[in-house]
């Protein structure tokens, strides 16, 4: 949460900013006083705004907002490091979004586990009509992740990834294992 800083002086204040009239006058001077109390930190906040959407950089809470802002689903119980490599890497996951190294890349990402996934789908090209069409007639995806600690694996949020890169009407399956 974002709020007054205890200490935190304002860069310039407000009364230095007024005609010398009211820089003279003592209740002007203490009124402004307490709106320099609650400016500073958010001048603090436009003065380091590069840091703030930086994702190795950003504050904890930030990184939340900045998945949300880049799309990238986020699970409380994630690690912050995984999080900001999360929004970092936000650009890239979505040029490879859709394909199977795309979504190992993610979930690989996501879980900081070996992933493999088997499909049943192939992609063919023929000069001659009526070629048989690779694959299995039901589109399916099997997912596993091998993790040190399948326990603390976050199911929600691997579920989700796998729902999103994948087409709607191919069904999955998720195995979480140990190493």
């Amino acid at each position: 949460m974002r709020g007054t800083v205890p200490g935190l002086a304002n860069a310039q204040p407000i009364v230095e900013l007024m005609p010398a009239v009211y820089q003279e006058d003592q209740f002007t001077g203490r009124f402004t006083a307490g709106l320099d109390d609650t400016f500073a930190p958010i001048l603090a906040v436009i003065d380091c705004i590069d840091a703030y959407v930086d994702p190795a950089l950003a504050p904890e809470d930030f990184v939340d907002w900045l998945a949300g802002w880049v799309g990238m689903p986020q699970d409380d119980d994630t690690s912050l490091e995984r999080r900001r490599a999360g929004v970092e890497h936000a650009v890239e996951l979505y040029r490879m979004r859709g394909t199977l190294t795309g979504l190992r890349a993610h979930l690989e990402l996501v879980s900081g586990g070996e992933v493999a996934l088997a499909d049943n789908g192939g992609v063919v090209w023929s000069t001659t009509p009526g070629t048989a069409l690779p694959g299995e007639g039901t589109p399916r995806l099997g997912v596993r992740i091998r993790l040190e600690d399948p326990g603390r694996a976050p199911l929600g949020l691997l579920n989700a990834v796998v729902s999103a890169g994948k087409p709607a009407h191919v069904v999955h399956r998720l195995e979480v294992e140990g190493t």
